[in-house]
């Protein structure tokens, strides 16, 4: 669990705090994103949390104990952390990089080369393929996994992720997102994410937060957060076409009713609603079958499903 109580923080010279007066709660076991415009606080407040920056005012508490009371480096080496840049080592090999933690804290030799092995099964790469390459030899995709891989590596409890995904192509990387949002949802780490990306937060989080000018403005669940935005900064900012994201969060097998549809488009139960809706869009039909089951899914359904609360300016 990582906990914010009336943290603040000011840079010297600046005439406004970076970070002022936050208070948030990421649940053990959750991902909480952090989200808002450039320079609202979201990257210190993050790096408040592994003391990459220190908070001038409030406190900071991973598993109840303060942030500020633990050793840096120790405290450092019992999260895990992933950047933009990667910051994979250029002259070590992939399991010289994945292996960097456990290294430091002393691990046998025999247990970093079997951990780096089952590291690299989890994030979607071969052992016997990349453990010896070096990090110029692999894909921007690649290379992201290796940077996921190195930062559970000692198995820490609470992962912080700074814009993640933002050196990696569009075409990888939604596919990167589902795929490292399901392997941190199953092993159960407390994760804190910063992303520009709005969809990446709507995808990866179980929480989202957005802050504004050094505050939070909202912190709820993704689809609280696009239903009912706390005001018309936050409608602004998740956009005008909130309603599809909403339906892109919702599976198939949430809203379908059970029915018989001869002679209909089927349709996955794991497919988004936002998918379903471009299925019927493209074959001219307002009901789908879903694939393998006794089930329909209307057009009526996916309305209901993806309507959104009127937001009243403040």
């Amino acid at each position: 669990m990582i906990r914010f109580e009336g943290v603040s923080k000011r840079f010297p010279g600046a005439s406004a705090p970076a970070v002022e007066n936050l208070d948030l709660l990421v649940p053990e076991g959750t991902t909480c994103v952090l989200i808002g415009p450039s320079g609202c606080g979201k990257s210190t407040t993050l790096r408040m949390v592994n003391r990459l920056i220190d908070p001038d005012a409030g406190r900071i508490t991973v598993a109840g104990r303060d942030v500020t009371a633990a050793d840096p480096i120790a405290l450092r080496r019992g999260i895990g952390y992933v950047l933009q840049g990667i910051g994979l080592f250029p002259h070590r090999s992939v399991a010289r990089n994945v292996a960097t933690v456990p290294e430091l804290l002393g691990w046998p030799k025999g247990r970093i080369a079997e951990r780096v092995d089952a590291m690299l099964d989890l994030v979607g790469l071969e052992p016997a393929t990349y453990r010896d390459r070096r990090p110029d030899a692999l894909s921007g995709g690649q290379r992201q996994r290796v940077g996921v891989a190195r930062a559970l590596a000692a198995d820490p409890p609470v992962l912080l992720m700074d814009e993640p995904f933002g050196a990696v192509d569009p075409v990888a990387r939604g596919r990167l997102q589902a795929e490292i949002g399901a392997i941190l949802r199953r092993l159960g780490k407390t994760v804190l994410i910063v992303t520009h990306d709005i969809d990446e937060a709507m995808l990866m989080g179980d929480s989202v937060a957005l802050m504004r000018g050094g505050r939070l403005v909202q912190a709820d669940a993704p689809q609280a957060l696009l239903a009912a935005p706390a005001d018309d900064f936050v409608a602004a900012f998740v956009g005008q076409d909130r309603a599809l994201r909403r339906l892109a969060l919702l599976t198939v097998s949430k809203v379908a009713e059970p029915g018989e549809a001869m002679g209909e488009p089927e349709i996955a139960a794991e497919a988004s609603l936002r998918d379903a809706l471009s299925t019927m869009l493209a074959r001219g039909c307002t009901r789908l079958a879903v694939t393998g089951v006794p089930r329909i899914l209307t057009l009526d359904a996916i309305r209901e499903a993806g309507a959104l609360v009127k937001v009243e300016p403040r």
